[in-house]
């Protein structure tokens, strides 16, 4: 797998699949391994896809922790950029990845040319979720044979009294379809999770919402938010909230889908990611 060292002199690897125009992958987690992107349901047709594996994605663990904060890792990206030659990127960000794709658009716009922010996080631009907003979403999955379990889950990390298990309970509400190959795609996620990195990912410094938002309101990018309509995790309403902040962002909507659109349904993801990248 290429790699290249990075000016904090930490080495950080990447994989190049598929053909076309290059995408940058920019994992959620937040700092997962790439590699739970796979092809994106088949999108490395239509563009290839230059997965990037953040810092905190492998066994290593830096004694600096700011190495794992938001801000930091956005500037691994320019690094990337220059090891790569290129002179614009085009980003794929997901969940807690579009973060670092919204500080990098904040801190290097010459350098963007084309955002697809899919199920995005809202931590960098300071949008708050509701729990009323969440529970409206999971209440659409009541017919679910899962469901009661996973309300109920649900209920107790809302009210603060959470366990282990609760977080492993309402892991149904992630996906538009839940069943063996989803759970079994969301176990092998949290297997590769790195607790150090994630703790560190959003520590003090890490953000920075008011610079964000005057960044991106000022960005004249095309911009594609893609977001499932049964994800709990980000309402439709908290996405167009996030549409608003740029001079023009397109809000796409994938029906049934949940966290993982590629996973639930990917010829549609596909025809929707594809057309996003190509729309002027």
């Amino acid at each position: 797998m290429p790699s290249f060292i990075t000016s904090r002199n930490t080495r950080l690897s990447y994989s190049r699949n598929g053909q076309g125009q290059p995408l940058i992958c920019v994992p959620g987690g937040p700092l997962l391994p790439a590699t739970y992107l796979g092809d994106l349901g088949g999108l490395d047709q239509y563009a290839e896809l230059v997965l990037f594996n953040l810092p905190g994605s492998d066994s290593a663990h830096e004694r600096d922790l700011a190495f794992y904060r938001c801000d930091s890792v956005a500037e691994d990206l320019e690094e990337l950029r220059q090891h790569l030659g290129l002179q614009a990127l085009r980003f794929f960000g997901h969940s807690a990845g579009a973060n670092i794709v919204l500080r990098y658009a904040e801190l290097h716009p010459e350098n963007v040319e084309r955002l697809l922010l899919v199920a995005p996080s809202t931590r960098a631009v300071g949008i708050d979720i509701t729990d009323d907003a969440r529970s409206a979403v999971a209440q659409s999955r009541a017919r679910e044979p899962w469901y009661e379990r996973a309300a109920a889950a649900l209920s107790r990390i809302q009210a603060g009294k959470a366990s282990d298990q609760d977080w492993d309970a309402i892991a149904p509400f992630s996906f538009g379809r839940w069943d063996q190959a989803a759970a079994a795609y969301s176990a092998e996620m949290d297997a590769t999770q790195n607790p150090v990195a994630v703790a560190a990912f959003g520590a003090e410094g890490a953000f920075d919402p008011p610079a964000t938002r005057a960044a991106l309101a000022t960005l004249n990018v095309p911009v594609t938010i893609l977001v499932g309509a049964v994800d709990i995790g980000l309402p439709v309403g908290t996405m167009e909230e996030l549409a608003a902040l740029f001079p023009a962002a397109d809000l796409v909507v994938q029906d049934g889908s949940g966290h993982f659109p590629w996973i639930d349904s990917p010829h549609e993801f596909v025809a929707l990611a594809s057309h996003a990248l190509s729309a002027r």
